[in-house]
């Protein structure tokens, strides 16, 4: 048991508590995981799957160039958000109108990774789609899945995670602190009565009772807490009176999961009335959350708030509450990620938070009420942070809107599904705008605002906003006729209903469909009319300023840069008055473009980093790949030929987590193509792939460092620097020498007359054999033995 949560960087859940080491079950799944693509770790809960998995997978980490990332399912209820959360803690982001599990096996078809799906239970079907898809669609990504029920695919390799070994009581106790399951005891009991250790007199207790407990950590922890008001002897016997009463009614139930509701429902006698009613409110929660959230959730309601008004006061204690779960170990208390704020933040673990559901289910009318609550607060918190968007807070929404993103997704399900309830998810998934749009979460935005606009036909001024936001969401050239549209209707149902403030900011994305279309002259005619008629009453100051923006680069893509450099400078005056970091970045990048039209590039140089420097803040992965390709463009200027290959390779990594095709327009990807040219002719071939080899092996962190002048991390290791003799079979160097051509698969397949699954497997084993994460690595090799 205990904490966590993904986190930065190796992706892996945060350990709050120690961890009882399994040495062999360790040893089990790395075999396992050596053989096999997909390994499902098995058992009842409470069992340590996990923790396991986390421990597993940080100890095979080394051998996956693309790492290892973790994707948690516990809050998930909707099967279709599965790809989109593994997109999600994979860092893609695609923009395309593709099948979300189509667009993933794209993405991820030349990497090599390791996947942990936890808690694949309540959502096998997915899961199975998600696994299978990505077993059969690529070769160097591996999964490691915990569920308490098997996947059900002939590739699947189990492996059961059994309770921990408990030895005799009554036997020899000499070696009992190497045994897991009575240092588990030890280790907690320890955590809340400082001192306490096992001794020759108490080690034949401790053994009877996690025999008791069937040697399930998780309940051998809630025991274990109790050892604040308890003597050991004491527990003991408590706890074999608790198990015989609540066992004996309940001879269907299977004899661990009687042990463990057996100590479940102790742990929550022995909480106070407030701290079982916070239980059961809190279980709504399918993540993490705030003290400010528990307290919104967390009220009794009034006679009338039953009946779905809502009435009642917050009560002054629920902090009291928290706190008493935090230290019986209902609740884990959780550190809030970098830059999020708000202070700590605390999870239910999911067989806890079951246990609440069923408690609050018992009650009539209880558990719609909480989700109401807990929809109304996250509305609430969004429409404050959209208030507030334009302005110097934005890295600190940005991260903890992703922290809530479980928050999200429950309010906007529960508004979606509930009769009466779907204007409010119309409402919530339009306020967010901002947060689909500039936080990287478009295609999850998209699904989210295409399900309110079905349940909500109706001519208001909530589905104005929700289409020409998703109008906004449209980032493939496939998809701009769509958004187009949708704008358009939008701009229509505003004007109609008498709301200027939705009809600028449909304005606002008709004109980016016309720029990103290519249709400079309509694109440059409709922002001269926007920003000449100025900010309409309760416009968002975002989008206003982003009219200067688009207004500026239409200007600046016709080739106009002293018109211009004019707009930038009347748009940073507006964000430098409102301290706003977001539209800075974009004004910053297209006053560098327009300083790159002049070719003046020692000036255009710094005000790109400048640009760059802020979208890292925000994590704008869209707006960093653009200004990638920005500063390539301008080491070309400056006759820099290698900083330009090894920008252009970093560049191509970031955009390959966004969309395989090129995203934006061709006046963004001539420009582009040209400096690749350029340095190639002035590098010669074989250097120029050595150079964009390097930037193509860097992640998102360390190629904008290398852009910053910064100082990144280590690479991985490249060709020229490997000493052992690397060995291809006849084959393998004809596969790699086909991938420096540059073909992908199915051209190989074609020319060497063989399946693409073979073509597929060559590749791999080149990969595996030089110790590289990446085509373009190979393709570098190449070119140097040559």
């Amino acid at each position: 048991m205990g904490g966590s949560a993904p986190r930065g960087g190796c992706h892996l859940p945060v350990e709050t508590t120690s961890f009882v080491d399994r040495r062999d079950e360790q040893a089990a799944g790395r075999e396992l995981l050596a053989k096999a693509r997909l390994v499902t770790f098995t058992g009842p809960g409470g069992v340590g799957k996990t923790r396991l998995a986390a421990h597993v997978a940080a100890r095979v980490e080394r051998a996956f160039p693309d790492g290892v990332r973790y994707v948690a399912l516990a809050g998930l209820h909707d099967p279709a958000l599965v790809p989109l959360a593994a997109a999600d803690a994979l860092g893609l982001h695609d923009h395309s109108d593709r099948p979300p599990l189509d667009a993933l096996v794209e993405q991820l078809r030349d990497r090599r990774l390791l996947l942990v799906v936890d808690n694949c239970e309540h959502l096998l079907a997915a899961c199975a789609g998600l696994a299978a898809a990505l077993l059969r669609g690529t070769t160097g990504v591996r999964i490691l899945a915990t569920s308490r029920h098997r996947l059900g695919l002939t590739e699947e390799h189990l492996m059961e995670v059994r309770p921990l070994p408990v030895p005799d009581p009554d036997g020899d106790l000499s070696a009992a602190e190497s045994q897991p399951a009575l240092a588990l005891f030890a280790d907690r009991a320890a955590a809340v009565l400082p001192g306490f250790r096992l001794t020759p007199a108490n080690r034949a207790a401790v053994a009877r009772l996690c025999r008791r407990l069937d040697g399930l950590p998780l309940a051998i922890e809630l025991a274990a807490v109790r050892m604040r008001v308890l003597g050991l002897d004491q527990l003991l016997a408590r706890l074999d009176d608790r198990y015989r009463l609540l066992t004996a009614g309940s001879p269907a139930a299977l004899p661990r999961h009687r042990t463990l509701r057996a100590a479940v429902d102790w742990s929550h006698e022995l909480c106070t009335a407030r701290e079982q009613s916070a239980w059961a409110w809190l279980s709504v929660l399918p993540g993490s959350f705030d003290l400010e959230t528990a307290e919104a959730v967390c009220h009794e309601p009034s006679p009338r708030e039953e009946g779905g008004a809502e009435q009642g006061n917050r009560p002054p204690d629920v902090l009291e509450a928290v706190a008493g779960l935090v230290d019986k170990s209902v609740l884990v208390r959780e550190e809030p990620p970098d830059g999020g704020g708000g202070g700590a933040r605390y999870r239910l673990l999911d067989t806890l938070r079951h246990y609440g559901l069923d408690r609050l289910r018992a009650r009539p009318g209880a558990e719609a009420a909480a989700r109401r609550r807990h929809r109304d607060h996250v509305q609430r918190h969004a429409a404050a942070c959209e208030a507030v968007w334009f302005g110097p807070g934005q890295r600190e929404i940005v991260a903890r809107l992703r922290a809530d993103q479980d928050n999200l997704r429950a309010a906007l399900d529960f508004s979606l599904t509930t009769p009466g309830e779907a204007g409010a998810g119309l409402r919530l998934a339009g306020t967010l705008w901002f947060h689909w749009h500039a936080c990287g979460a478009p295609r999850e935005g998209r699904y989210w605002l295409d399900r309110a606009l079905d349940a909500n036909p109706e001519p208001t001024a909530g589905r104005a906003r929700a289409l020409w936001v998703s109008g906004l969401l449209a980032g493939s050239p496939e998809d701009l006729t769509r958004g187009l549209r949708r704008a358009r209707e939008a701009r229509a149902l505003a004007e109609r209903l008498g709301d200027p403030a939705e009809a600028a900011h449909a304005d606002y994305v008709i004109g980016v469909v016309q720029l990103f279309a290519d249709d400079l002259g309509a694109a440059r005619a409709h922002y001269e009319t926007t920003v000449a008629r100025g900010p309409v009453p309760g416009q968002h100051l975002s989008l206003h300023g982003l009219d200067l923006v688009e207004l500026a680069c239409a200007y600046a893509f016709l080739g106009q840069a002293d018109r211009a450099t004019a707009v930038c400078e009347r748009a940073l005056g507006l964000c430098e008055a409102h301290g706003e970091e977001w539209v800075r970045s974009y004004v910053l990048r297209i006053l560098a473009l327009a300083h790159a039209v002049r070719a003046d590039w020692r000036r255009a140089e710094p005000r790109a980093r400048e640009a760059l420097r802020r979208k890292r803040e925000v994590h704008d992965v869209i707006g960093i790949g653009l200004t990638l390709d920005l500063l390539a463009r301008i080491a070309d200027g400056l006759g820099a030929a290698e900083r330009t290959a090894v920008l252009l390779g970093g560049a191509d990594r970031v955009w390959s987590d966004i969309d395989r095709d090129r995203w934006g327009s061709a006046a963004l990807n001539s420009a582009r193509r040209d400096c690749e040219t350029h340095a190639r002719a002035a590098l010669g071939p074989g250097a120029y792939e050595r150079a964009y080899g390097r930037g193509g092996a860097l992640g998102l962190a360390d190629v904008v460092a290398y852009a910053l002048g910064e100082e990144p991390q280590p690479p991985p290791r490249q060709p020229e620097l490997r000493t052992a003799p690397v060995r291809l079979t006849r084959r393998e160097t004809e596969v790699a020498e086909l991938v420096a051509e540059g073909l992908g698969n199915q051209q190989i397949a074609d020319r060497l007359v063989i399946a693409r699954r073979t073509a597929e497997g060559h590749v791999e084993r080149i990969l595996g054999k030089l110790g590289f994460s990446n085509r373009s690595q190979i393709a570098a090799w190449v070119t140097a033995r040559r």
